[in-house]
């Protein structure tokens, strides 16, 4: 697993951002920051800790397809873990396996910081090497669209 983090700076209070990104008040908010990732990206249960949760979205041949993963930690408005452990593959969860393996146990983490009104978000993800570069090309782009939403 590669060890990858992408920070941006958001002029708005950290309660709007974490509720912008996470979909609390408005699911669709989060769905439009990771439509970068794929049109149809969505999550499927809460962000509750230790809770189960499904991030999905259909690919190209209209299959339902995602991460199986939990809600390790969720401080509001500070730190938000998810431990990701299988993949979701025609509405099936896969959580062993070949192809689990090379996901199992990676983390991506979201931290907030408030100051003088603005916010910075830090994500810290683990990938497959395979995704490296589709996710440095994704992720900074997705960013930039979670801070346009949370600045209008």
């Amino acid at each position: 697993m590669e060890k990858l983090q992408y920070t941006v700076t958001i002029n708005a209070p950290v309660t709007k951002v974490y509720d912008v990104m996470l979909g609390i008040n408005s699911k669709s908010t989060y769905e439009q920051w990771t439509s970068l990732f794929n049109p149809t990206s969505t999550y499927e249960g809460n962000w509750d800790k230790g809770s189960k949760i499904l991030f999905v979205g259909v690919d190209e041949q209209g299959e339902k397809g995602g991460m199986v993963s939990r809600i390790v930690e969720n401080i509001p408005n500070q730190f938000v873990s998810i431990q990701h452990y299988g993949l979701l593959q025609a509405d099936k969860e896969i959580t062993e396996g070949h192809e689990v393996e090379k996901w199992a146990n990676g983390f991506e983490n979201y931290t907030f910081e408030e100051n003088n009104g603005a916010t910075t978000v830090t994500v810290d993800l683990d990938t497959m090497e395979d995704f490296v570069d589709y996710m440095n090309q994704s992720y900074p782009k997705a960013l930039d669209k979670l801070k346009e939403l949370c600045e209008k």
